[in-house]
């Protein structure tokens, strides 16, 4: 399977606005793209003014929405405490045949996590598990203010910790004038964590300009099989 799963240092990091980018960008080249996220939470509380995170990724992929996310939760909590809640316990050999499906037929699958890499989507099962089991290279999602270096840090080295193929952190939304301790947090980021990294300015929702600033990233190389 060719792709690439989009993870997180944290919650609202920039996640889906990465995959998105990416897929947008795939999508406009001409290649044939998937999106998939396993869960999503809050739909009872969207942001305003913000599409849902699967209603997002599947404009950018030019795909119904409801195919995106198999599962989905009206509490803005975790995967598990939220199918615990609901009294609909999560099965993660269904999330990763959904995700398979997804990419049937050669397409390029763009998988974006939930939080961060240990969030649980069941007691025992967490995002990280998901990624390891899809095999796909990874991507992550920082922030680029203070407190960045260790929390990309510290994800890279989970993810590695699992045998996971760690292409790069993306440090988003990237100022078009960054300050001096942005700019060490790159740099110090790419130098410890022995890491590309990467950065996505401020984007807006719309695929156009998803597609405009991922063609802008060196996701080529971040794909699975590159």
């Amino acid at each position: 399977m060719r792709g690439c799963f989009v993870t997180g240092t944290d919650t609202g990091v920039g996640k889906t606005v990465l995959a998105a980018a990416i897929a947008a960008a795939l999508r406009a080249a001409g290649e044939p793209v998937a999106v998939f996220k396993p869960v999503v939470t809050g739909t009872d509380e969207p942001e305003p003014g913000r599409p849902l995170d699967h209603e997002l990724l599947g404009a950018a992929a030019g795909v119904d929405p409801a195919t995106v996310a198999p599962r989905r939760f009206g509490p803005p909590v975790s995967p598990h405490l939220a199918a615990e809640v609901a009294g609909a316990p999560i099965e993660p050999a269904e999330l990763v045949a959904a995700a398979r499906a997804a990419a049937a037929g050669g397409r390029i699958l763009v998988a974006e996590g939930v939080g961060g890499l240990l969030v649980p989507l069941t007691p025992g099962y967490t995002v990280r598990d998901l990624a390891v089991e899809l095999g796909l290279a990874v991507v992550i999602a920082a922030r680029p203010g203070l407190g960045t270096i260790s929390h990309s840090l510290l994800t890279v080295e989970a993810a590695r910790a699992a045998g996971l193929d760690v292409r790069a952190v993306v440090l988003t939304p990237w100022p078009a004038q960054p300050s001096a301790m942005e700019s060490s947090n790159r740099a110090t980021i790419a130098a410890l964590g022995r890491v590309e990294v990467a950065t996505l300015p401020r984007v807006g929702t719309e695929p156009e300009e998803l597609a405009r600033a991922g063609a802008a990233l060196p996701y080529a190389g971040w794909l699975t099989g590159a």
